[in-house]
């Protein structure tokens, strides 16, 4: 079983699981507004679905007790009217999905009477944050989020008992699991002892390749030699590797920059992966020959065996920000932003003097710039944007928790793992496996403690 039920809004609207987050590197303390510290919020972005979800369900009945406590007939059927499964997928027949369903709502049942033994509570605060949240993640405000339930056959009080319940699941969960798991650094160690090597599980190499004919002499070969140390050397001074493969590279692969593709480190050839075995990502290998000719290698990206990546992208991105509020409502900013980005668009505006013009972030007088950015620096609903853009490219107007923003990604690099973040990688993995293992453990316990009685099954 996932460890992270999405939050109410999900289970509401589509009953389905999250997985839990993948570890990123380490945030920073301090930027600007868009990138200050993220409240509890849903673990995933939830998208509401356009069409009504209610429907006519069969007669009522009571499908199991748990504890007493009944799992009624139209729970189940509701979580089948709102499942939603990805293209492709297949679903088991009816009746074992209906099983697994009731099952999932006996194991939520178990852990939601934990929560009430020991005392558990979610404030008012924390509801109606977690409702500003759902409603800021499909670009809407609560009273525009309430209509759409409306229109869908639910209403703002299912979303808030739902809320709550998903809220108290997380909370239990974090008192009766989480918050015991603790990582020494002797376990860390261990782990780097046993995975840590010089052996490359996975490469992706860019190649140039200056062919030697069969049979030339040496003054040839050395001439040929000559010509590709001297593009190694431009290609270590700066110039676009890329470039250089296209306009050089006598290889099939030079209309894609030369690059080979992520693969296992032994499908490539044993000189290719010990000229690169000691580089860090972007760098150049020495020269190297072959029976082709002589191979000018970039390391494009490498993974170790047991560890995490060798290197992170970071983004750098601008953004022009405005903030509703009595003289500025949301749609009035969208609709401006809007404006902004057609003037940025068609050349007669440029990004950096309308946001020192109107943007309403610190990052104004810098033109917007945000600067470099590791991975789960901003808070989600701006970072899944971001993250979707090109080099370049102009997001639409974007609603978050600061207020309404147009972004634009300036560019990406990738940023090579240090011994502390490698560390901190190692400790959030350990973690993760033992709080899912134990986390599984409690709540077998919890279900093999409890009272289930099986009635008669929904249809």
């Amino acid at each position: 079983m996932n460890k992270s039920l999405v939050l109410a809004s999900a289970l509401l609207l589509s009953g389905g699981l999250a997985s839990a987050q993948a570890q990123q590197p380490p945030k920073a303390d301090s930027r600007p507004a868009a990138a200050a510290a993220k409240p509890a919020q849903a673990s995933a972005t939830t998208a509401l679905p356009t069409a009504p979800a209610a429907q006519a369900l069969p007669a009522n009945h009571v499908v199991v007790l748990v504890n007493s406590e009944p799992v009624t007939s139209h729970e189940v059927l509701a979580r089948l009217a709102r499942l939603q499964t990805p293209a492709g997928t297949q679903l088991p027949p009816r009746a074992e999905l209906l099983r697994q369903l009731t099952e999932r709502l006996i194991l939520e049942r178990v852990q939601l009477q934990a929560a009430a033994e020991l005392g558990l509570k979610i404030d008012e605060a924390a509801l109606v944050q977690a409702e500003e949240n759902i409603a800021r993640q499909n670009g809407l405000n609560v009273e525009q989020l309430r209509a759409r339930l409306k229109a869908m056959g639910e209403d703002s009080d299912s979303l808030r008992a739902n809320l709550r319940h998903e809220l108290l699941l997380q909370r239990v969960r974090e008192r009766e699991v989480d918050s015991r798991i603790r990582i020494g650094e002797q376990e860390i160690d261990a782990y780097l002892a046993e995975h840590q090597s010089s052996e490359l599980a996975e490469l992706n190499l860019a190649q140039l390749l200056i062919r030697v004919p069969e049979g030339a002499d040496a003054a040839t070969v050395e001439r040929l030699r000559q010509r590709a140390e001297q593009l190694a050397q431009r290609a270590r001074s700066g110039a676009d590797f890329t470039a250089l493969v296209r306009e050089f590279s006598e290889a099939p692969d030079k209309a894609n920059g030369g690059q080979l593709g992520l693969r296992s480190a032994e499908r490539y050839p044993t000189l290719f992966v010990d000229a690169v075995r000691s580089l860090q990502t972007g760098q150049i290998a020495e020269v190297v020959r072959s029976g082709a000719g002589f191979h000018l290698l970039k390391l494009v990206e490498k993974r170790n065996a047991g560890l995490a990546d060798a290197s992170y992208t970071q983004t750098r991105a601008r953004h022009i920000l405005l903030r509703p509020g009595a003289q500025l409502s949301q749609e009035a900013a969208i609709a401006r932003l809007q404006e902004l980005r057609q003037r940025i668009g068609n050349g007669s505006a440029r990004f950096e003097e309308l946001a020192r013009q109107y943007s309403q972030d610190g990052s104004a007088s810098a033109g917007g710039d945000l600067g470099w950015a590791n991975p789960g620096m901003f808070v989600p609903e701006f970072e899944q944007v971001m993250s979707r853009l090109a080099p370049g490219q102009l997001s639409e107007p974007l609603v978050s928790r600061f207020g309404v923003h147009l972004i634009q990604v300036q560019e990406r690099r990738q940023v090579p793992l240090s011994a502390r973040e490698q560390r901190e990688w190692v400790r959030n993995l350990l973690r993760e496996q033992k709080a899912e293992q134990a986390y599984e453990t409690w709540v077998r316990e919890l279900r093999a403690r409890a009272y289930i009685e099986y009635r008669e099954p929904p249809q």
